[in-house]
């Protein structure tokens, strides 16, 4: 469930986007439990975050707007995204064109959120080995997926998905949707420990939050 003034918030988010994105912007904030349960993970880290595929950077503007100061830096394949990102973004969020497969240097907290499904089989193990190389000591990485179950909520989902890919919205074809054992051994394989919950909310989607913890430093 959102914080009280979460409202606020949004509304405040949505005010920097064009008018084309704004509507999308205030919705996928409110209905998306993604946003409510990944903020209180982030929000008092003083690691820095990598958003691999950070899209319009919503993640980034929500948490900042529930405290999060650590640098942020988002990374997503669309050069239109980005670009939208850039122009409602303050001067201390950075936005990139770049891959999940091809990872900036980093050390921090790593988001990877709705990605691995628009990758091969063998991309998403490369990237999940790259994006767990570089959480931090105390750090966390943390990925939402669709995870291939035979549910119908599975089945929903593949639907919508297609819709996305069909109005243009995502302009990357599905390509391999995970199981549970295909994300774990890579996060373990770097050290991560690993927990999985379902993250649907009140949505009709399948989608779990996959997090893989790195101990302190001692």
């Amino acid at each position: 469930m959102n914080e009280p003034n979460d409202k606020a918030i949004i509304d405040r988010i949505g005010l920097r986007f064009q008018r084309s994105n704004r509507g999308y912007a205030r919705g996928k904030l409110r209905w998306d439990p993604m946003f409510a349960t990944v903020a209180p993970l982030l929000a008092t880290s003083p690691h820095g975050l990598l958003d691999i595929g950070c899209g319009l950077g919503l993640l980034g503007h929500y948490l900042r707007g529930r405290g999060f100061r650590a640098p942020y830096r988002g990374l997503d394949l669309d050069a239109r995204k980005i670009q939208h990102a850039r122009a409602a973004a303050d001067a201390d969020m950075d936005f990139t064109v770049g891959s999940a497969t091809d990872l900036p240097e980093f050390e921090g907290n790593v988001a990877l959120l709705d990605v691995l499904h628009y990758m091969t089989a063998e991309d998403q193990q490369r990237a999940l080995e790259s994006a767990a190389a570089r959480v931090a000591p105390g750090g966390i990485l943390l990925i939402r997926n669709v995870l291939r179950d035979g549910s119908w909520r599975f089945r929903t989902t593949l639907i919508e998905e297609r819709l996305a890919s069909l109005i243009g919205w995502m302009r990357t074809p599905t390509q391999h949707f995970p199981e549970r054992a295909e994300i774990e051994p890579p996060l373990q394989s770097r050290g991560l420990m690993v927990n999985v919950a379902p993250l649907w909310g009140r949505t009709p989607f399948n989608s779990y939050l996959i997090a893989g913890r790195r101990g302190a430093a001692r």
